[in-house]
Order: C-alpha cells, then structure tokens, then sequence
C-alpha cells in the first residue's frame, strides 16, 4: 500500500532559547521555524508508521516524543492514553502541533516543549521514548540517540526509526549519508545488549511513499525496538 511520507526529519542543534522568543540568526531554530512558516502544513498529519506498528500494544505510561515536529505522534500517543512531554527545536512546529492536539481533544495530556537537543538533558525518565527520523546535518546521530536511550526507565520501551542509508527518499538533502544509520549501527552505537536491554526488534522496513510533489518511491526504515531492563 503507498503511503504519503510523512517523516520528522530534523535538524536539532545550537539553539538555546524559550518558547515565544525569537531564535537566533543562524541558528537550527531559526532555520526549522522559516521551514515550517513557509508551508501551512510541512507533514502529513499522520503518526508515522512504525511507530504505530511498535507501540500500539504497548500498555500507556509516560512517553517522551523527541522531534515531534507538528505533533501527529504526540496526539496518536495522547489517543491512546500516553501521558506525552513532545520536545521539538521549532516554535513555528510545537505551536501548531498544539492547535492540532486540542482540535483533536487531546491538549490535556500533551506538554510541548521547545529544546534543542544539542544542549538539553533529559531530567527525567520515561516509559517509552520514541525518536522518529531524528536526523541532523548539525550533530551526530549517535549524540542524540544516546540521549534517547539515556531517558527510558527501567521496563520501558525505546523505540528508533530512521531513514535506512541504503534506501533514502530520492527528495530532499539526503546526499549525506553520514547522517543516516542501519538498526545494527544503532543496535552497536548504543550498546543494546544484556543485561541493561533487551532487544525486541532490529529490522530494515522498505515501504512505498509519496514525495512533497507527488512523486511515488520506495525508501527503507531502520527500525530498533528494545526494553531496558536494569538501569546500567
């Protein structure tokens, strides 16, 4: 089945401001912010597929959305009874992501907060963390992805899908493919292995999508599922 892409493919780094204050010049905040004003809509408005292929059977707690873009994620979570803090570097993107959650009726139990992940710490830990197509020109995977692993308590669910370097949408900046990862890169990286994790899921997904400008392709998903099972 084609499905329209609507991946969260962001560029979180070197920012430091409040949400309602104007990003700096230059910055990966000002930059999402000019991205997501140039379009009334950037994504889908659709939870990105794996995701829900992941996470639908597991049972609600408090989940931590990072890169949450326009918050189609963060309301399918909220839906399905997840308490969700969704972190995104854009305030263009969390305000709107906020307009749809509550046009969706599902405000209440979504906290939208506006980091960078260059410079924010998780202060707290989470029973599922779910980072969808984190991607970055301005820092490494793997510094982000490790504050993903970082956040998720004991028992809890980490789940990360990205673009698969050897499957990557013809659209776009994808020429980099630095930037992009395998699970097994992942699985390596981020030492997912006994006795901290359990690994439940490393596979490499081909799906069909539709581009921006209607264009059909193929692209592949690096998809890691795993629970952590003691704090390491």
């Amino acid at each position: 089945m084609t499905q329209h892409s609507h991946d969260h493919d962001h560029d979180h780094a070197a920012s430091d401001h409040d949400a309602g204050e104007t990003a700096k010049p230059g910055s990966a905040a000002q930059m999402w912010d000019e991205k997501y004003s140039s379009r009334t809509k950037m994504w889908s408005g659709q939870p990105n597929p794996q995701l829900v292929a992941e996470a639908a059977q597991l049972p609600p707690g408090e989940a931590l959305d990072l890169g949450c873009g326009e918050g189609a994620d963060a309301i399918w979570l909220a839906a399905r009874g997840w308490a969700v803090t969704a972190l995104d570097v854009s305030a263009v993107a969390l305000e709107r992501a906020a307009a749809h959650a509550a046009e969706q009726g599902q405000a209440a139990t979504i906290e939208w907060v506006q980091q960078d992940l260059a410079t924010w710490v998780p202060d707290r830990q989470f029973d599922l963390v779910t980072a969808q197509f984190l991607h970055s020109t301005l820092m490494p995977w793997q510094q982000a992805l490790q504050l993903a692993a970082a956040a998720v308590r004991t028992g809890g669910t980490l789940l990360i899908v990205g673009h698969h370097p050897d499957g990557l949408p013809p659209w776009g900046a994808h020429h980099n493919h630095e930037k992009f990862f395998t699970a097994e890169d992942l699985a390596g990286e981020l030492r997912i292995e006994e006795p901290v994790w359990r690994l439940e899921v490393l596979d490499s997904r081909h799906r069909s999508v539709i581009g921006p400008d209607g264009e059909a392709a193929s692209i592949t998903d690096a998809v890691l599922r795993a629970t952590r099972l003691s704090a390491g």
